[in-house]
């Protein structure tokens, strides 16, 4: 599925041009939640990725968690003051990164899985707590091979609420 981003989407992605034909609209992919159960190996209660909204490639990604209280970690983190825990908004990051390194090659061979690698400048901003929707946008850094390098942002509505550089390795099965 395909959205369409407004003129100025060029600008943020750091193209360049010379005019407003230039910064024609660009069309990113979107993937639901049957396409991440084929992208990635996790399942509930340890798929933190409900949806990714805008997918370039393995260029960038941005990935979508509605928060609930129904959710398992949050009957010991913290009984009465639910907060998600940091380490879940890092995996989170990974999955969404993860999804759009599995999606880049669904063109070549067999599929592969995906496994993070390391974490690295990992910040936690502001708590998230049930009723949120957290976005994880996604920039690729680095690719060399099998191995990506992202840098990600997690953001409730316009506040940064975590911070982290990822990198994830796929692995032919």
């Amino acid at each position: 599925m395909a959205t369409r981003m407004p003129n100025n989407a060029g600008e943020r992605t750091g193209e360049k041009g010379n005019g407003m034909n230039e910064l024609a609209a660009q069309t990113f992919d979107s993937y639901d939640i049957q396409k991440l159960l084929e992208l990635l190996p996790h399942r509930y209660p340890f798929l933190l990725v409900d949806r990714i909204v805008e997918a370039r490639g393995d260029e960038y990604g941005v990935g979508i968690k509605n928060v609930t209280a129904n959710e398992p970690h949050f009957q010991g983190h913290f009984p009465g003051r639910p907060v998600m825990p940091g380490v879940l908004l890092i995996e989170a990051m990974a999955q969404t990164a993860g999804a759009l390194c599995v999606a880049s090659q669904l063109d070549k061979s067999a599929p592969s899985v995906v496994y993070m690698m390391t974490v690295d400048k990992a910040k936690f901003r502001k708590p998230v707590v049930p009723g949120d929707q957290v976005r994880f946008h996604m920039t690729r850094i680095a690719k060399k091979r099998n191995m990506w390098w992202f840098r990600g942002e997690a953001k409730v509505g316009d506040v940064l609420v975590c911070e982290a550089e990822v990198s994830a390795m796929l692995v032919r099965e």
